[in-house]
């Protein structure tokens, strides 16, 4: 082909690839669901666990502290703050302990107080409690609450509707200065914001965290203050910014080093433009894919970062195609003459990813998916449009001096016999066996990039407003809504009692909301009819400054609760009340879970002992989250055991050769099983991250070790195939060392894990795999 031809079909490529791009992401819909990498859960813990991952009060929960000018100053912006958020329509929660507002209560629920507030369960709405009530407003009228009571008064002279408004902040409330929330030392006014958008809802919790800088921004005017948010989504968006401003530094440092590594590997500056689009294919096919297969649930985020990184696998076909050039033959019939071996390596791995479709996870199918079609993608592509693009070299690799040199130096290596290659495995697995410490990391909490500093910040201020444990949860189960809420009000007895013994500080559950159907109409039952409240009503107001009438729409209100139908959960739609509920109150399917969080808890061991004893379990999440983590990774396991015979029978139907096929395979084996070991020996706990990069490493090793077998005797094409590899290997390892260097501890286990899995499979590959060359 022409050189003008071959500009004229990369540019069409090219341009292709563009189009592609703009078009998936104009339509590409991205999740942040981490429940889609989570496997089914069976245990009720586990169950809740996932719940609270994304629907929970506790991942929806943001602590805000304002610091840095005077309390009274504090306190103002506070104030200001709460109202914007309140209007922002993105939080079902804003308190900041100013009882001053009865946002709380809405209108439609408010002839309903008497059957939400427990009033009336000690006390008849008699003449006495009236009595006593009114010569409390007469006072109150002529205190600077005046212009709060008054306009509630004659409907509602008991002022039940503030007494629930202040009942439904949340249950351990911090103290007060100015009106509004203060830590201990009076230096940070406090603020507990929940949002409407669930935990996993990447997008929602970042417009949450928005509209509270804008709030805190157009509130500060020209004052000293200081804004800090935690919470889980403060911590998802810092982890999430990190993670972004991390993979796009060591990305550009290692596509600028591939570039250069190609440059002086090919000394041709088309090189690495040329070896950029199937890498690029591969990406956008991969990725159009996965948005075809899985539309109804969008792509994780999660898929989209491991895709791109085992995408890397692609960067070696054209690298492979390069160094295999030869002066005088067509690079179609380069491309020809390696194709066999590539696409053994190409189907290979791409049947050791198709078992993630058996691990029983969403994520990782999806992660399947992706690697499957980019792979065979920059494979076809590599095969059958670079050769297009290329013109044939005016030198052979196999003629450089420094190759000469590179393979005469390695021909004096010794190749590892049999007996020495199991002594060495058989070593590697003792040092996994037996070298002392936990063999797994299951504690999901370790691996969060947030700074410790952050998490101890979280902390203090969790406990300085008294916010539930992330940790522990009382779960009460049932048949419907109703039978859980009666049983949670028959354990409030016993958590008062803990707390009266400072084993628990504080708690929450739905039933301080909503009542039970059952305890609603014994409510009812003690409210006075029309005549009757009439009467108490008169003689409470003998003798008083009050007329008459002016509490008709307070005797309208209690005849309307008298008759009025039990709320219901579902009666709670469009109120605040909604999302607190509705995240400690969960019914469906024929059962029912009612949710008791905990916050201040000094002695889990006491809270499970009373919590056995009324018949309810006391969950630990971090023990869930543990178990989950223990069985995922079981199946993740299988998948990889199934994994390594497929790719055992993808050889082998290659090869038809037993002893061939194991030459190939024993560097990828015992490469993998160094690698564990070197981890175990430096002390690191194995996660689910570590096993999917132990399975990227393998799926390089492979291609190294079948492509020196492929070269077979022939010097010429020995020294080819050792250019390749090594130009395969440094530009690998320049990419994921970068990684190892990270601070975020995913990236990180997957760069240490995937550079170590490199050296030892060229190692090994040289050792092994590589034959003698013939003699010249």
């Amino acid at each position: 082909m022409k050189p003008a031809s071959r500009l004229l079909l990369a540019a069409l490529w090219a341009a292709v690839l563009v189009g592609a791009a703009v078009w998936i992401g104009a339509h590409l819909e991205l999740s942040g669901d981490l429940r889609r990498f989570m496997p089914t859960a069976r245990t009720p813990a586990q169950k809740l666990l996932i719940e609270e991952l994304g629907e929970g009060p506790g991942a929806r929960l943001l602590l805000v502290a304002l610091s840095g000018d005077t309390p009274a100053t504090l306190a103002r912006q506070s104030a200001r703050m709460r109202t914007l958020l309140r209007d922002s329509g993105r939080f079902a929660i804003v308190a900041n302990g100013d009882d001053g507002g009865l946002e709380a209560v809405p209108e439609r629920l408010r002839p309903y107080r008497y059957l939400l507030s427990d009033t009336v369960d000690d006390h008849d709405l008699d003449r006495h409690l009236l009595a006593d009530a009114l010569d409390q407003r007469v006072q109150d009228l002529g205190s600077p609450a005046a212009e709060l009571v008054e306009p509630l008064l004659g409907r509602d002279p008991t002022l039940e509707t503030l007494r629930l408004a202040e009942a439904w902040q949340p249950a351990e409330a911090p103290q007060k200065r100015h009106g509004v929330w203060f830590d201990r030392e009076g230096h940070e006014a406090l603020m507990l914001l929940e949002t409407h958008a669930a935990g996993f809802d990447p997008s929602g919790q970042q417009a949450a965290l928005a509209a509270i800088r804008d709030a805190f921004e157009r509130t500060r005017g020209a004052g000293d203050a200081r804004l800090t948010v935690t919470g889980p989504g403060a911590f998802s968006e810092q982890i999430g910014g990190r993670t972004r401003r991390e993979a796009t530094l060591f990305g550009s440092l290692g596509g600028a080093g591939f570039a250069v590594m190609l440059l002086l590997a090919y000394r041709r500056w088309q090189a690495p433009l040329l070896a950029a689009l199937p890498v690029a294919s591969a990406g956008l096919l991969g990725l159009a894919a996965v948005a075809a297969l899985f539309a109804a649930d969008g792509v994780h985020g999660i898929t989209l970062a491991f895709g791109f990184t085992l995408i890397g696998i692609a960067a070696d076909y054209p690298i492979h195609l390069f160094s295999h050039l030869q002066p005088g033959v067509p690079p179609r019939e380069s491309a020809r003459l390696i194709w066999r071996t590539l696409a053994t390596g190409v189907a290979s791995t791409c049947l050791a990813y198709l078992t993630f479709f058996v691990s029983g996870v969403d994520g990782l199918r999806q992660l399947a998916v992706f690697t499957v079609v980019g792979l065979a993608t920059a494979a076809l592509t590599t095969r059958f449009l670079l050769p297009a693009l290329l013109a044939p070299p005016r030198d052979d690799i196999a003629g450089r001096s420094s190759v000469v040199r590179m393979h005469a130096a390695i021909e004096r290596l010794p190749r590892l016999a049999a007996p020495v290659v199991l002594g060495i495995a058989a070593v590697a697995v003792a040092v996994i066996v037996f070298v002392p410490g936990a063999l797994w990391q299951n504690d999901l909490a370790r691996l969060t990039p947030v700074p410790e500093d952050a998490l101890a910040r979280d902390v203090q201020l969790r406990e300085a407003l008294g916010a539930p444990d992330v940790r522990y949860l009382i779960a009460i189960q049932g048949a419907d809504a109703e039978s859980v809420l009666q049983r949670s009000e028959r354990l409030r007895p016993a958590l008062d009692a803990l707390r009266g013994s400072h084993v628990l500080a504080g708690y929450d559950m739905a039933a301080r909301y909503l009542p039970s159907i059952a305890t609603q109409r014994a409510r009812q039952a003690r409210l006075p009819d029309r005549a009757a409240l009439r009467t108490e009503l008169a003689a409470a107001l003998a003798g008083g400054p009050f007329r008459a009438d002016a509490f008709d729409g307070f005797v309208d209100d209690v005849q309307r609760a008298r008759a009025a139908a039990p709320l219901r959960p579902a009666d709670l739609a469009g109120t605040p009340l909604e999302a607190t509920v509705g995240g400690l109150l969960m019914a469906g399917d024929g059962r029912a879970t009612a949710l008791v969080s905990l916050s201040g808890l000094a002695d889990p061991a006491v809270v499970a002992q009373v919590a056995q004893a009324n018949d309810v379990q006391l969950l630990d999440l971090k023990q869930a989250s543990e178990s989950l983590v223990a069985e995922y990774r079981a199946r993740v396991l299988w998948a990889l055991a199934l994994a390594v015979l497929l790719l055992a029978g993808g050889v082998y139907a290659m090869l038809r050769n037993v002893r061939r096929t194991a030459r190939v395979l024993a560097p990828m084996l015992l490469a993998t099983a160094l690698v564990l070991a070197v981890l175990r020996g430096l002390g690191v706990e194995l996660n689910l991250f570590h096993l999917v990069a132990l399975m990227l490493a393998a799926g390089l090793g492979l291609d190294y070790a079948l492509f020196f077998d492929h070269a077979g005797e022939g010097r010429a094409e020995q020294r080819r195939t050792l250019h390749a590899v090594i130009v395969c290997a440094i530009s690998t390892l320049l990419v994921f060392a970068l990684l190892a260097l990270s601070q975020i501890p995913v990236l990180r286990a997957i760069g240490g894990t995937v550079a170590l899995g490199v050296l030892f499979n060229v190692l090994l590959a040289l050792l092994i795999a590589r034959r003698p060359a013939a003699q010249a």
